[in-house]
């Protein structure tokens, strides 16, 4: 093959006497000599592999053309580039294209030089003077192999790691209620949107105190990701100091806002919040609201939505919120829902959401059912109902709470 098979030309260029092959993978030569560009591509037609092969001579168009590149790739590089000398050409690869595997192309004195580029991130390195067709079909495919299984090898490591982030978050995100005995029931249920893999900012808990009054919050940092999740176990640990340190409703809510905005990263995060007191008489509940939505009353099968008063989110004006507290009645075996408002904002239709109004609907269908089903029910219905939309975008947190016969917690 004439030398003038390499046209003298800006961008990659395609070897191969212009054939269009199936290919698994395309290889790209990134040498600037056009004499040894001409000895891999016809090492490359003596072997078995059956790929395409660009020519890139250099780096700057390698890295344009991976940038391009949608299929697995294996890099054959110089490390004498007009535009770059030694390691830093596998460094910029690595960087510029971290899916690519990369056999390195070293001259005969360079055998350590190769050691340092597999040091650096290439996958194998091949001497120039020795190169035979088996030798470089072979190092391409263990390249390419051992490339798959680092990827493989890293997401299997993320997972495990985030795992762990996940469980550690939710611990405390997702306390145990601390009750002092079985008079009070407390049934909960967290579901991450679709889109999460960790948990976010929603956060709930429940404590009874030793004057025989049962608090309870949930609520919601705005954002998704673990930021705001570490914030919303940060403000769910510090609601919990609070009460067991006897600190009123509203002096509550006025210190999670100073914790907010002291621990937030971003200065646009806020957080909902609801509040809770059952008093030990079980005739009322106080209620503390903070941007947080309503809630839904349980009488016998009867279910109500309630909209106690409503006070400012924390930290949108920091300083400024003015916050009340509200009676509620409680009918002899009344129970509370608190929910966070993944549980209502999931598309039910192409162009809807379920809403407060088809979450009350839906709430009232199944007023019969015993707590723990209650809240499976209303999720899942939930869920179900988006499931044609992409399912839930949005974290749901949902806390029944009442006096009464013991229940899972």
């Amino acid at each position: 093959m004439r030398s003038d098979a390499f046209p003298a030309q800006q961008g990659p260029s395609p070897l191969g006497n212009g054939s269009v092959w199936d290919v698994d993978a395309v290889i790209l030569l990134v040498e600037d000599d056009a004499g040894d560009a001409l000895l891999v591509e016809e090492m490359l037609a003596d072997s078995e592999l059956d790929s395409a092969l660009t020519w890139c001579k250099t780096l700057t168009e390698a890295r344009r053309f991976l940038a391009g590149s949608r299929t697995p790739c294996c890099v054959l590089l110089d490390l004498h580039l007009p535009d770059v000398f030694g390691l830093d050409a596998v460094t910029q690869i690595v960087e510029s294209a971290p899916d690519a595997a990369i056999v390195v192309l070293t001259g005969r004195a360079e055998a350590d030089t190769g050691l340092s580029a597999v040091a650096t991130g290439a996958q194998d390195y091949l001497v120039k003077g020795r190169l035979d067709p088996e030798a470089l079909g072979r190092s391409v495919r263990y390249a390419l192999q051992r490339k798959q299984v680092e990827r493989a090898s890293a997401a299997l490591r993320a997972n495990r790691l985030m795992a762990q982030e996940n469980a550690r978050l939710e611990r405390g995100l997702l306390p145990v209620p601390l009750l002092l005995d079985d008079s009070f029931e407390a049934v909960a249920r967290y579901e991450p949107g679709r889109a999460h893999a960790l948990l976010s900012g929603d956060f709930y808990d429940v404590v009874q105190t030793s004057d025989g009054t049962v608090h309870a919050v949930i609520g919601d940092v705005s954002g998704h990701g673990a930021a705001e999740a570490a914030l919303g176990v940060c403000l769910r640990v510090a609601w919990r100091t609070a009460v067991l340190c006897a600190t009123g409703q509203l002096e509550q809510v006025r210190l999670l806002e100073e914790i907010l905005v002291a621990e937030r990263s971003d200065p646009h995060l806020f957080a909902t919040v609801t509040s809770l007191a059952f008093a030990p008489d079980r005739r009322q509940v106080r209620v503390v609201r903070a941007g947080h939505p309503g809630l839904l009353l349980r009488g016998g099968a009867r279910v109500s939505w309630e909209e106690p008063e409503p006070g400012m989110a924390l930290g949108l004006v920091p300083g400024t919120g003015r916050w009340s507290a509200s009676e509620l009645s409680l009918p002899g075996d009344g129970r509370v829902v608190l929910f966070t408002d993944g549980l209502f904002e999931g598309r039910s239709g192409p162009g809807s959401r379920l809403g407060e109004e088809g979450l009350l609907a839906m709430a009232r269908r199944h007023g019969a059912l015993a707590a723990r089903d209650f809240v499976d029910t209303l999720v899942d219905e939930a869920a179900d109902a988006a499931s044609p939309y992409g399912g839930l975008a949005d974290d749901v947190a949902v806390l029944h709470l009442g006096w009464g016969r013991s229940g899972a917690r």
